[in-house]
């Protein structure tokens, strides 16, 4: 059985007796555990990570690539001068995975390497829970403006059910399901996807042009803050 939203789906087994007169069979039967009688789903989640449950991510469906939000990745500009200020910018973004309650996919870890090592079964590429670059860009900032570099990593979905079983019954049952959704860093080009890094400025707050003409009394032209 099947419970979908998000929810733990749980399995179970106990033994039925069967006698006939020529076998002495016994057979094993799988049914569903109640409702509420279980984990948490954080739980089965935890166990997966741990290594106490001998878990698998199940029938993985990759979801079409897009373009994520843009996000600042290097420190700002700060134009105190009469005159555009132009400088080279250092940056650097790291993207992390996270899976449908949010919490975070560690890169190297277990989870991570499980949901690799079915996406890599099943599409025949790798899978990763976190993606890094850093690079530097020429930037200008006007007079009396703030500026920064942004950066949007293309993004995907793998859906699939872990499986989780215990050597021992865990909450009366052996087996127990729930479905995931991961969503993460996708190589550059993905269904035609691209990364994008851009420069953006803003007008400076007036609290900010009260700081930036005390650094210009100084003679500084531009201030560097995160």
């Amino acid at each position: 059985m099947t419970k979908r939203n998000g929810r733990t789906i749980r399995y179970g087994s106990r033994l039925m007796a069967l006698s006939t007169a020529a076998l002495g069979l016994v057979a094993a039967m799988t049914v569903p555990a109640a409702a509420d009688d279980g984990p948490a789903r954080e739980q089965l989640i935890a166990d997966c990570a741990s290594g106490e449950g001998k878990c698998s991510f199940n029938e993985p469906t990759l979801g079409k690539a897009y373009l994520g939000d843009f996000r600042q990745v290097s420190n700002s500009l700060y134009n105190c001068s009469t005159s555009d200020a132009t400088q080279s910018m250092g940056w650097a973004d790291t993207v992390g995975s996270t899976d449908s309650a949010g919490v975070s996919v560690t890169a190297g870890g277990k989870i991570a390497g499980l949901i690799d090592l079915s996406v890599t079964a099943t599409y025949s590429h790798t899978w990763s829970s976190s993606h890094t670059e850093n690079s530097s860009l020429n930037m200008t900032v006007k007079p009396g403006e703030v500026g920064w570099i942004s950066r949007a990593q293309v993004m995907q979905t793998v859906s699939g059910t872990w499986q989780t079983h215990y050597d021992s019954p865990k909450w009366g049952h052996y087996f127990w399901f729930v479905p995931d959704t991961v969503t993460g860093p996708a190589p550059n080009g993905t269904d035609g996807q691209s990364n994008a890094v851009t420069v953006k400025t803003r007008k400076m707050t007036e609290s900010e042009k009260a700081s930036c003409s005390a650094e210009a009394k100084q003679g500084r032209a531009f201030v560097v803050k995160r």
